[in-house]
């Protein structure tokens, strides 16, 4: 009875040694007889006890501490996490194209897609994987000038991004981000930047000023040249405006002379001579202008004399027939 009842103890624990749960996001790989068999996906798996076995994993975590400081920690698992993981690599010391070394560290973002190759083909992934981005941020890097450096950081995280990408992808592993945390230069090199930037912030505040005084200027001179342009406008319509009220004053009087001649010769139609009368008029207005003088005593007589005296003549039967 008592070995009977061991027995039965042995084949209980046999089979619930062979039950394996799963996470969710994890995945498990067994080997049969240490060869790899299958993998155990999220759920209640069975597998055969002393027969079938789960392959340990080493893994290596980052640990930070408050201070700032980060030590490795390397351990087995039996469970690969599927989830996307972010390691935090050390800062490194890594050397410019123009010979400056600078201190960097980084984030680099990846998922592991393949489970079997991710165990088979690399013997510790996150080592490989950081000591595979720290030589390809010293190879990026070095082809890189110190400004240029800092100024093309979202360039150097695609570089490293798609190099670790094509490196990892026989790992099974699928790097999805990379991002550079901070560039240090040594301490001279930083008083030497500061000393630049102070430098180029003086030359832009020098030029903007000059720039503003220049536009100043030139605002002022246009004002005075739309200035005297309005006024010299405003004379010209000015001269203008007195121009044509002078024309127009003329015309007024061309107009009423016209006019004055009009009513005469139409008051003298009856006549039949109103042309006769009209010489007499500008020659007598002739002869006073010509007799005007203070010192002239000379008397002028006309040659057609007789002629004037005629025209006068009819002028006065006219005004007698009125």
């Amino acid at each position: 009875m008592i070995l009977f009842l061991i027995f039965v103890v042995l084949v209980v624990v046999f089979f619930l040694s062979g039950f394996k749960i799963v996470n969710q996001a994890q995945v498990m790989i067994i080997e049969r007889l240490g060869r790899f068999n299958r993998i155990l996906h999220p759920g209640l798996q069975f597998i055969i006890p002393f027969v079938d076995t789960v392959r340990g994993v080493h893994w290596k975590d980052t640990v930070r501490l408050a201070t700032g400081e980060t030590y490795s920690v390397y351990r087995t698992v039996d469970k690969i996490d599927l989830r996307e993981s972010v390691f935090d690599f050390p800062r490194q010391n890594v050397i410019t194209k123009d010979n400056v070394t600078i201190s960097i560290n980084a984030l680099l973002y990846f998922q592991i897609v393949d489970p079997k190759s991710a165990v088979y083909e690399i013997e510790n992934l996150p080592e490989a994987i950081e000591k595979l981005t720290q030589t390809t941020l010293r190879n990026v890097i070095g082809e890189m000038d110190l400004d240029t450096t800092f100024t093309s950081r979202d360039i150097i995280n695609e570089k490293l991004r798609a190099i670790l990408d094509d490196a990892t992808n026989k790992w099974g592993v699928k790097i999805n981000r990379v991002e550079l945390q901070d560039i240090i230069p040594p301490r001279e090199i930083q008083n030497a930047m500061e000393k630049q930037m102070k430098a180029e912030r003086d030359r832009r505040a020098a030029i903007l000023e000059a720039e503003g005084l220049k536009k100043a200027a030139i605002l002022e001179a246009e004002g005075i040249k739309e200035s005297q342009i309005n006024k010299a406008e405003g004379e010209k319509q000015a001269e203008i405006l007195v121009a044509e009220g002078k024309a127009q004053a003329r015309i007024r009087e061309a107009e009423g002379e016209a006019q004055a001649i009009r009513n005469i010769i139409e008051a003298l139609s009856g006549n039949g001579q109103p042309d006769k009368y009209l010489i007499a008029m500008k020659y007598i207005e002739t002869l006073q202008d010509m007799t005007s003088g203070k010192d002239n005593k000379v008397v002028y007589m006309p040659y057609e004399a007789t002629g004037i005296l005629s025209s006068v003549d009819g002028i006065k039967q006219m005004f007698d027939k009125k």
